[in-house]
């Protein structure tokens, strides 16, 4: 079935909603201004998480609702409900008209192009499996890992779901439909040996049904891991501290290329020039053979977008190229005013929010080194293979991440693990002192989530293997 097919069910059947008579209120709402649209949205969720030993948790619900925008100049008029019925939305065309009344500006939408591009399937991943064999895949996890190791003190896993229909209506007649299944499944694992006691977690997902998580094979690495790490944080010693090379592994760590450059690349802030990135596009912001890439279109990636909350297509968008600016990533709104095209990148949490910049997967492409010769290049220094949370100051574009799992590197040799090491430095100067980027380009396991103004997104992040010079590295006392 088309996914205009399956939202005209959700939207206009079931709701006894007439399409014409929905899209005559849009054109009547948005008459005289700049740019917006009608923003439907049907949603089932799901969470179910275990905690030492027992279901602790388990949720679903199904929102559904509006959300009616007119913006004029750079002023937005929003107006959402609940409630999918034409009282509702001629009263949500009432209220954004006053944004429109307080411009007198002409509409003057720019129509984006279609696309047949199916990332992934529309499937519905919450009805595909009972919810008692989602409980059995938990409690056998937990079975797994306590039986694995004589030194595990707790389990935490959760799996988590949703499927979100969504139906785009311009006033120039032009519509969009995407229908998304997202599924995430996370496992935490404690061990204890003595009094110390440490923690590991590892998480996968994407826009795929439950089958590629429930595989024992899946799960099974997932426990893997997760104990992994804790166990090994056990034998870790205290972080040293100090300007140092800093290594980081290929994949999730590319979390820290998200914070600390990313935002600063979202058109909004460089609008408003309030990003370090603002007024640069052409210059060099980084070491050759650093290029990093936005791209919405990898298939069942949990970024990936098919639409944006706008209509416009998901694209690859080249950020920077071999170290030069080259572009920011663009809704709609922020698109108009600076004079150029949305890049497909205008995403919301739900029919409740309005559409801002994002990201979707944002990486570091692949350069020519193999990780065994970066690591060898290292006389003394760190090797930091995952992290925790972050924080970054857009406009000064400071940030500071905890890392994980980390280990000392000395002479070539990946050494001891450490406890607590902090990486602190500045988003634009960091990318400066890249001295070698890996060949292992890798993409997270399907677990991000982004946040910014209060709404939060699925996102994808990615690196190779990369050689930091100079980094500061903040470290503890265990």
């Amino acid at each position: 079935m088309s996914h205009s097919a399956i939202t005209d069910e959700l939207f206009f059947d079931r709701t006894g909603l007439d399409r014409d008579r929905v899209e005559q209120i849009v054109r009547d709402s948005l008459s005289g201004s700049d740019d917006g649209e009608l923003f439907l949205e049907y949603r089932q969720s799901e969470s179910i998480g275990l905690d030492d030993g027992r279901i602790k948790s388990a949720s679903f619900d199904t929102p559904h609702g509006f959300g009616l925008r007119a913006v004029s100049g750079e002023a937005p008029g929003y107006a959402h409900a609940s409630e999918l019925s034409e009282d509702a939305l001629r009263r949500a065309g009432a209220t954004v008209r006053t944004v429109r009344d307080g411009h007198g500006g002409v509409l003057d939408l720019d129509r984006p192009a279609g696309t047949n591009s199916r990332l992934y399937t529309d499937a519905n991943p919450l009805s595909l499996v009972p919810f008692a064999a989602k409980v059995s895949l938990l409690e056998e996890l937990d079975a797994y890992a306590r039986a694995r190791a004589p030194r595990v003190r707790q389990v935490m896993a959760s799996l988590s779901g949703s499927w979100q229909a969504v139906r785009i209506i311009r006033p120039d007649g032009s519509d969009a439909a995407d229908v998304r299944p997202l599924v995430r499944l996370s496992v935490s694992i404690m061990v204890a040996e003595g009094d110390r006691q440490e923690t590991g977690s590892h998480g996968m997902g994407g826009r795929i049904t439950y089958d590629g998580l429930m595989a024992p094979d899946q799960w099974k690495a997932a426990v893997e891991e997760a104990l992994r790490q804790a166990t090994i944080n056990l034998g870790s010693i205290a972080a040293p501290a100090g300007d140092m090379t800093v290594v980081l592994a290929p994949g999730w760590p590319g979390v820290l290329l998200h914070e600390a450059i990313g935002h600063g690349l979202e058109g909004d802030f460089n609008r408003k020039k309030t990003s370090a990135f603002s007024d640069r596009i052409g210059q060099r912001v980084a070491a050759p053979g650093v290029t990093v890439v936005d791209d919405g279109t990898i298939a069942d990636r949990r970024g990936s977008i098919s639409i944006d909350d706008e209509g416009t297509p998901s694209s690859r968008t080249v950020l920077i190229e071999d170290g030069i600016l080259k572009g920011y990533l663009f809704d709609r709104l922020n698109a108009r005013l600076m004079n150029t095209r949305s890049t497909g990148n205008g995403r919301r949490q739900s029919y409740g929010s309005q559409p801002l910049p994002r990201m979707t997967n944002t990486f570091m492409l692949a350069g020519a080194h193999p990780p065994e010769e970066i690591l060898a290049s290292v006389k003394k220094g760190l090797y930091a293979v995952n992290f925790g949370g972050g924080q970054v100051d857009i406009t000064s574009g400071k940030f500071v991440f905890s890392a994980t799992e980390a280990y000392l590197v000395e002479n070539g040799r990946i050494g001891p693990a450490v406890k607590g090491a902090t990486l602190i430095g500045n988003g634009p100067d960091v990318l400066t002192r890249v001295a070698m980027v890996g060949n292992d380009l890798k993409l997270d396991q399907g677990v991000g989530t982004c946040g910014k103004d209060g709404q939060s997104v699925p996102v994808g992040v990615g690196q190779p293997t990369l050689k930091i010079e100079g980094l500061t590295v903040g470290g503890t006392a265990l």
